[in-house]
């Protein structure tokens, strides 16, 4: 709606609640505070927030929508995906390009904008770095210089397929570092994992769970240290995405407090759900929709994140979405953990989730909810002119929580395209509105 009046509401931003009305022109926000019914301009629209929550949209610097894999693209493409994200409140995205080894990176970044159009909300790109060699590296800073990318994905996982070395990090970051982008990595410690991987199956170790056993908390912890150690070395600043474990946000805390520049990530579904999802008595297709990478941890790695949501340990809740069907893709691995797709979803739920565990159970605030899921994430990734704010002269990217509701999560009610869902059966408080 690009004229609105939005009275009697209760304006969230990551400094402070207000009761406030909100005055929109032409897609921006020109007003805040108590104002007049006649300013508005002509054809508006006038909204009663009484009662409500209005929140600055979502971004969620972390999705893969229809992400190529051996069992198939994940199961929510551009489309599918970004009105899943509009249902939960999320206005911005931001997805990767992933390059096929021995593909440019320019080329592989006009196909994946090709295919991000289809996108109902703004899709921003990170570029994924699945191979290192001498051309690559001559791509990075021309890439910065004439794409306007400020972002680079390594991962140190998947060293058969995506991943790259610490050596070729190393190189990468220190090409990065004095552009000013950032590099982000997925730390898990990739030889570690193939050692585990192989020794499982040659022990006629197969079923699903034995993901998890496979990437022991070490092998996150392990290549977090690496990373950061990296980072002081080259003096490039670090985005560490989907931390997982309690001892993995003790050295982020550490780093942080000792000058490195880095930024962190974590997700809700490492905030809520735990390691029980892999016990060896559950049935093996019930597991299936719950293996990602990293896997699920402890209790007490869950109030461990928890607190670094407050104390500053990480500036961003991402979800990593990144679903696949239990039949038809993720199956493909029942037999061999190692052939099952890693990824879930969860796009739709993040804010509402982080209100009903979080805000309302105490954990966080309503502001904090904001930082994380809004205002940071834009600060990170050069949005802050712009978005994850509501004030004169942002975008009117703006989202109503009605708190007088009571949803249950089930694939029946989803939007999401995706024939599990690993939050079926908990409860959501709030309705979401995209005005």
């Amino acid at each position: 709606m690009k004229n609105m009046f939005i009275k009697n509401g209760i304006l969230i931003n990551a400094e402070e609640s207000r009761k406030a009305d909100l005055l929109v022109h032409d897609g921006k926000i020109v007003e805040t505070g108590t104002i007049a019914a006649g300013e508005l301009p002509e054809n508006g629209r006038v909204i009663d927030a009484e009662g409500c929550r209005i929140l600055p949209g979502g971004i969620d610097p972390h999705v893969h929508l229809s992400l190529p894999t051996p069992a198939g693209n994940s199961s929510d493409d551009f489309l599918s995906g970004s009105r899943a994200a509009l249902a939960g409140g999320t206005t911005t995205l931001f997805d990767f390009v992933t390059p096929r080894r021995g593909q440019s990176l320019h080329e592989a970044l006009v196909e994946r904008r090709l295919e991000s159009e289809r996108s109902r909300c703004p899709c921003h790109l990170h570029m994924g770095i699945s191979e290192w060699n001498n051309e690559i590296a001559k791509e990075i800073v021309p890439l910065i210089e004439s794409q306007g990318i400020t972002s680079f994905k390594a991962y140190l996982a998947y060293q058969e397929t995506i991943g790259i070395t610490p050596s070729a990090l190393k190189e990468l970051m220190t090409i990065v570092a004095p552009t000013g982008a950032t590099v982000m990595v997925h730390c898990e410690d990739g030889d570690m994992i193939s050692k585990l991987c192989k020794i499982l199956l040659s022990e006629c170790k197969t079923r699903p769970f034995y993901h998890a056993i496979a990437r022991m908390a070490e092998t996150e912890t392990g290549a977090i240290s690496t990373v950061l150690e990296l980072s002081v070395q080259t003096s490039c600043p670090v985005y560490i995405v989907h931390v997982s474990t309690g001892e993995g946000a003790r050295l982020i805390s550490a780093a942080k407090q000792s000058g490195i520049k880095v930024f962190a990530e974590t997700c809700p579904h490492y905030l809520l759900l735990d390691d029980s999802r892999y016990g060896a008595e559950i049935p093996d297709r019930e597991v299936l929709p719950c293996i990602m990478s990293p896997p699920l941890r402890t209790t007490e790695d869950q109030s461990a994140l928890w607190k670094g949501l407050n104390d500053g340990t990480f500036d961003v809740v991402a979800t990593d979405h990144c679903p696949f069907n239990t039949y038809g893709q993720k199956d493909i691995g029942l037999k061999d953990f190692t052939r099952i797709p890693n990824g879930v979803g969860g796009i739709e739920y993040r804010t509402r989730l982080l209100y009903t565990y979080g805000v309302l159970q105490g954990r966080i605030s309503l502001e904090k909810m904001v930082y994380l899921t809004s205002s940071r994430p834009a600060e990170i990734f050069g949005l802050s002119h712009s978005k994850g704010r509501l004030a004169p002269g942002f975008d009117a990217d703006i989202v109503l929580l009605n708190p007088d509701f009571e949803e249950i999560i089930s694939t029946k009610n989803q939007v999401q395209k995706c024939d599990s869902n690993i939050y079926e059966g908990m409860t959501l408080r709030g309705r979401i509105t995209i005005l």
